[in-house]
């Protein structure tokens, strides 16, 4: 940019008033908080937790508060059901962020619900979004003040409580899971907010569409992309949104994925099992899913390594090094080429023959080798590397399988001569091992043969 003509910036400065400068105004609240429900009914969402004889109008018809964990994804109501039940239950809200909060804020925040009791006798609500990130020290500090009655306890959390939340805690609250609004809950949303602070826009059908799909199930988020396209139509001075502006508008990566948290994992489990179900289709949409939201590339090629070896086994042996390789030229070609390996063992894997016989095999044996005791080698399968140790009968009348015809020591024995008799691999019909499974019955027929 050419600064040639420009007035120097201490002149232009100074043409700015110091009431100008250090205005007063408070900064323009933002939309989703503008139409965040202020009642019960206001609230678009969460029928199976809201509609009349559903466990949350229950606990507030009952004009009891408890203390409960708020799971669901974002935008669906977490914070918006806190403040609302403060102010039905006529109590004092206090808000904690587990991101941005210690012990030192939690110490506050219970001196301030004990000074409320005192003065007001008012009980408090201490919410705190994110539970998650707080570890177990700072969740332990909330239990004393939730058993005494102190404070009625309200976690919002991304992540399955379960595996997040303190056991202790978690026996201390009521579990409640939000869902994420269906396309027609985000539709009457986005009717209410064209109605009170957008009517000045028309959107064509298309472009509500998109803006809904954009949401993908997240209030917050559809609310926040109206303004987006709000603030750019009223710099641009246009009044009638297209589909075609809403997508040059809004980022392309606006869709919801959670690296970490539950939508991660559901993602992984559905590739997994599109894959597992010779899905090769599905298998490419939830894959193509994952890497448009941003996932790591090179963790599901690791996932797709576990499938290989977990789900195809023998069935297929190539499957395995086709995942390794997938990997490998991701490595080396990066993003967006490396891509496709990843998408072609994908289809291949989806598209390959199926056995989890190894895996089975696999963990019978662990099972086994858990539980048993410690078997002696026997003599015959010892090494016998110096001359003492042939004297002890190490090695003593084991047969070389390479001395015998087809390279099989018919009737051998390989496990501890005390050892119960056991199978722990059992191959299936499926691909290449079917020819296995008609191997190891005609060595298991020599066998019986040397028995005779």
């Amino acid at each position: 940019m050419n600064y040639s003509n420009s007035p120097p910036l201490l002149v232009l400065m100074s043409s700015v008033s110091d009431t100008d400068l250090f205005s007063s105004s408070q900064p323009k609240v933002p939309l989703a908080e503008q139409l965040r429900p202020k009642h019960l009914d206001d609230i678009i969402g969460q029928r199976h937790l809201l509609g009349a004889g559903k466990p949350l109008r229950l606990a507030f018809e009952s004009g009891k508060p408890h203390s409960m964990i708020l799971w669901g994804p974002p935008g669906t109501g977490k914070t918006t059901l806190a403040r609302i039940m403060s102010t039905e239950f006529n109590c004092e809200f206090i808000a904690l962020s587990a991101v941005l909060s210690g012990i030192k804020d939690i110490r506050n925040a219970i001196e301030q619900a004990q000074l409320v009791l005192q003065q007001s006798g008012r009980h408090t609500i201490l919410f705190v979004d994110e539970v998650h990130r707080f570890n177990k020290s700072q969740q332990d500090a909330f239990l004393p003040y939730i058993e005494q009655g102190l404070i009625t306890f309200i976690g919002a959390t991304t992540e399955n409580p379960s595996f997040e939340v303190n056991s202790a805690l978690l026996s201390r609250a009521q579990v409640y899971v939000l869902t994420a609004l269906s396309e027609q809950e985000l539709t009457q949303l986005f009717e209410r907010a064209q109605k009170l602070a957008l009517s000045h826009l028309q959107f064509s059908d298309e472009a509500r569409q998109s803006l809904i799909e954009f949401s993908d199930g997240d209030a917050r988020r559809l609310l926040n992309l109206l303004e987006q396209i709000s603030i750019a139509a009223e710099t641009e001075a246009i009044t009638c949104i297209s589909e075609d502006y809403v997508v040059n508008a809004l980022s392309r990566h606006a869709r919801s994925f959670d690296k970490g948290g539950d939508a991660f994992y559901d993602q992984i489990s559905a590739l997994h099992k599109s894959v597992r179900g010779s899905s090769p289709d599905a298998a490419l949409y939830w894959l193509c899913r994952m890497l448009d939201g941003g996932a790591d590339a090179l963790y599901i090629g690791r996932r797709l390594i576990r499938m290989a070896v977990e789900d195809i086994g023998l069935a297929d042996p190539r499957a395995l090094r086709l995942a390794l390789d997938a990997c490998e030229t991701y490595e080396r070609l990066g993003s967006p080429e490396g891509e496709l390996a990843l998408a072609q063992a994908t289809l291949y894997l989806a598209c390959a023959p199926k056995s989890n016989a190894v895996y089975l095999a696999y963990n019978k044996a662990r099972s086994f080798i858990a539980h048993d005791k410690s078997r002696r080698v026997p003599m015959h399968l010892r090494n016998a590397p110096t001359q003492l140790m042939k004297q002890m009968g190490y090695g003593k009348s084991y047969r070389y399988a390479h001395d015998y015809p087809q390279a099989y020591a018919a009737g051998e024995n390989y496990f501890p001569d005390d050892m119960p008799e056991v199978s722990f691999y059992q191959p299936t019909t499926y691909g290449l091992e079917q020819k296995i499974q008609e191997k190891l019955a005609y060595l298991r027929s020599l066998d019986e043969q040397a028995k005779q």
